[in-house]
């Protein structure tokens, strides 16, 4: 249902092509809400925008775009959220360029809860995807929405742990809302559409566009109290969303890893920056104010780090003791065991098997636990 007789003046302006951001925020700012913005002389906002943007404004693709978005609005579960609504989450509020509408798809009621933005790398490790989804689980448990961007890896790890508890996620796209990207994630995506949120700026049906991702990451950060990187390279879109974190005033957060991994060099580099180096999920509650301590009643076993333990079998696989929790080529696990080549090669495909360790780039190998 459309609950703001304005809400189409608001979709003229923001579907209107060449009437961007800054544009947008001039003419509200001096004529004041949309319908009296549509409703000023051309000639007065000629002062402000482009003559191909006003005519843009008055076309029938402008208009067909509009009918479009309010005959997708009337579908179960769909709503638009413009900055003049209630619904508009606070905290968007305090980032340089607030987006004007926002398109849902699930809960509109988690654009004002609590919420902790989960990132990482999209080729992570077993590992990063287990420490992801378990610290969200943990997260979410605690009453926290999680917050991401629906990229394969460490996002989707994200969501599926924030959808197990009580704080659920929003997944923000790069795309336009009524399209999941990637494919691959178009179950989760249905998941979260159905208990938790999807978010867009952009407009119904826009493709996905490499451009408009890095734009999204600042939306991913400004809807959170903080941000967690749990796998990033130094060259990651992950550190694009923790300097935005950090230039909105946010928390940032960062799992440390093996000095030796791609993946941990962008979360080590936030570190020395001055994030906080994150081994459970307490190590992130206790420092948002929101939660406090008692944000960890229910959830006092806080998800840590893997770390070497002989209770997990060390004794049984020396293999495993010799390799560490650092990545290792065959030479040099040959080396350290003192077995041949084709012994140590079984050995690593009996545990790739059994989930003991995963293949790197580079052909070489880490432990999982």
């Amino acid at each position: 249902m459309i609950s703001d007789p304005g809400l189409a003046s608001w979709l003229q302006l923001t579907l209107t092509p060449g009437l961007g951001s800054a544009t947008l925020r001039k003419l509200l700012s001096q004529f004041g809400l949309p319908e009296k913005v549509i409703a000023a002389g051309r000639a007065d906002l000629a002062r402000f925008a482009s003559a191909q943007a006003l005519r843009e404004l008055d076309s029938d693709a402008v208009a067909n775009a509009v009918g479009h978005a309010l005959a997708w609005l009337e579908q179960p579960g769909n709503s638009i959220v413009t900055l003049a609504d209630a619904a508009y989450p606070k905290l968007l509020l305090e980032i340089t360029d607030p987006p004007a509408v926002l398109y849902c798809r699930g809960r509109t009621d988690l654009l004002n809860r609590p919420a902790l933005a989960v990132v990482g790398s999209r080729n992570a490790t077993a590992q990063g995807n287990s420490n992801a989804e378990q610290f969200a689980r943990s997260f979410s448990t605690a009453g926290l929405t999680i917050v991401s961007g629906l990229a394969q890896g460490i996002d989707a790890a994200a969501h599926r742990g924030g959808l197990a508890g009580d704080g659920s996620t929003i997944a923000v796209l790069g795309t336009g809302v009524d399209m999941i990207y990637p494919r691959i994630n178009a179950a989760l995506g249905m998941e979260i559409a159905a208990s938790g949120l999807l978010l867009s700026e952009f407009a119904l049906g826009t493709k996905a566009l490499a451009h408009n991702f890095p734009r999204r990451n600042r939306l991913i950060s400004g809807l959170a109290q903080g941000c967690l990187v749990v796998e990033a390279a130094l060259a990651s879109g992950s550190l694009i969303t923790a300097r935005a974190a950090a230039d909105q005033g946010r928390e940032v957060f960062a799992v440390p890893g093996s000095i030796h991994s791609p993946l941990s060099k962008g979360c080590h580099a936030l570190i020395k920056s001055g994030a906080k180096l994150v081994e459970s999920a307490e190590d992130v509650l206790s420092e948002l104010s929101a939660f406090g301590r008692s944000g960890l009643a229910a959830n006092r076993a806080a998800v840590s780090v893997a770390a070497p333990s002989a209770a997990r079998g060390d004794t049984d696989e020396p293999l495993l003791a010799c390799m560490g929790f650092d990545p290792a080529d065959v030479d040099s696990l040959c080396t350290r065991t003192g077995l041949p080549v084709e012994r140590v090669s079984a050995e690593l495909l009996r545990l790739e098997l059994a989930g003991r360790v995963t293949v790197l780039p580079g052909g070489r190998y880490q432990r999982l636990n």
